[in-house]
């Protein structure tokens, strides 16, 4: 009988330092309704990556990354949607960022709904937005040809594919659209002097239009010949110095066009390529940019020259070029294939580039052409336009 209760004992002491042990001390309430917020300009390493979603197009998004930082925690400073192969434009000087998305009552059926949706760039919280015209916003793969700032930051041209061709002009002081302005048999929008757009044509030409203070049209000019669709196309991406649009060509060749403010004005083109190097071209999504040290960017495909459906197919390297001597300065071999790239502002640029056999990104010094990182894990799937923050 004393074993028992000794026993019963031991048990009872074993369960309760058990418990003890089991007990902790409740965890301290944290408090709700904290907003973190970014800086009003975002710092010059810090670039914006459009995943499309291209296999599930209505979860689009665009992620803030900061890419000095080495863990996906730090990297990702924030996201926002854009939803159906939208596209974004950042006006840093109105702390905003303007993303033009398609919406249906019912997902993904029922009434569309086309929408400018206005995001405040500390918060990234949606402050506003502009219902479009219903069924003309250009929905293509993301271009940075298809929205444009105008007058001071005061408007946003909107390019209309439906499939007719026009551009809904938008106030964005009123919040409201102003109207629309027809560009016939041409395409996506150029910056042309504060007042001014221009539109890439299919016969060749470049047509430019300048508004009046109240958004109507005052002039209407159309440029000479300066490419043949067939023969010498031209991709619709320019790298823009000193409101010279720099367009690569398809022979390996860059065609500049001078955006005077009142027309296009094509000048001489000149090869990228240099002897021993004919079969060299550009090639990929994303293909050019340009830095603060007016240099502009070129993604490179050894063996695109003269091969057909070769211009999309990306590229091994990035040739840098000083555009006002027509001379390369700077070669940056890819650690792997390229397809899209952007370049960062500042005096020391920085490049990402996509890598589209991961998704991945990754990050290139613009100066020495050195591979810095691999940027990964933080929710791509198909990053495919990127741009260096304003």
């Amino acid at each position: 009988m004393v074993k028992q209760s000794l026993f019963v004992a031991l048990l009872t002491a074993i369960g309760m330092l058990v418990s003890a042990e089991e007990i902790r001390p409740p965890l301290a309430v944290e408090p709700t309704g904290i907003i973190e917020t970014l800086p009003g300009r975002y710092p010059a390493d810090w670039f914006l990556v459009h995943d499309a979603a291209f296999f599930h197009m209505s979860d689009g998004k665009v992620v803030v990354l900061d890419t000095t930082k080495d863990s996906v925690g730090e990297q990702v400073q924030g996201m926002f949607p854009v939803s159906l192969m939208g596209t974004f434009i950042e006006a840093q000087s109105r702390g905003e960022i303007f993303a033009v998305e398609t919406f249906h009552t019912r997902g993904t059926r029922g009434d569309r709904i086309d929408v400018l949706t206005i995001w405040d760039t500390v918060n990234l919280s949606a402050v506003a937005e502009v219902i479009l015209p219903v069924g003309k916003r250009f929905m293509g793969m993301p271009e940075r040809v298809a929205l444009q700032l105008m007058n001071g930051d005061r408007w946003l041209a909107i390019f209309n594919l439906s499939p007719s061709t026009t551009v809904t002009l938008v106030d964005l002081e009123a919040r409201a659209v102003m109207g629309e302005v027809p560009i016939p048999g041409c395409s996506f929008i150029y910056a042309n002097g504060d007042m001014g757009l221009s539109a890439l044509c299919a016969d060749g030409r470049m047509l430019t239009v300048v508004l009046n203070d109240d958004g109507s049209e005052k002039s209407r000019v159309m440029s000479e010949v300066f490419f043949d669709s067939d023969e010498s196309p031209i991709f619709e991406r320019p790298a823009v110095v000193d409101n010279i649009a720099y367009f690569p060509a398809f022979d390996g060749r860059v065609q500049p066009v001078a955006m005077t403010g009142s027309a296009a004005l094509p000048m001489a083109s000149w090869p990228l390529y240099g002897s021993g190097e004919e079969t060299w071209a550009p090639s990929g999504i994303g293909i050019d940019g340009e830095d603060d040290l007016g240099r502009i960017y070129f993604l490179m495909n050894a063996e695109a020259n003269g091969v057909d459906g070769m211009h999309n197919a990306g590229g091994s390297e990035i040739w840098v070029f000083d555009p006002e001597a027509r001379r390369r300065v700077l070669r940056i071999p890819l650690e792997a294939w390229g397809l899209s790239l952007a370049v960062s502002r500042g005096e020391e640029p920085k490049v990402l580039v996509t890598n589209p056999t991961d998704m991945s990104v990754e990050l290139y010094d613009g100066l020495t052409g050195s591979f810095i990182k691999n940027i990964t894990g933080f929710g791509q799937e198909t990053p495919l336009l990127l741009r260096g923050a304003q």
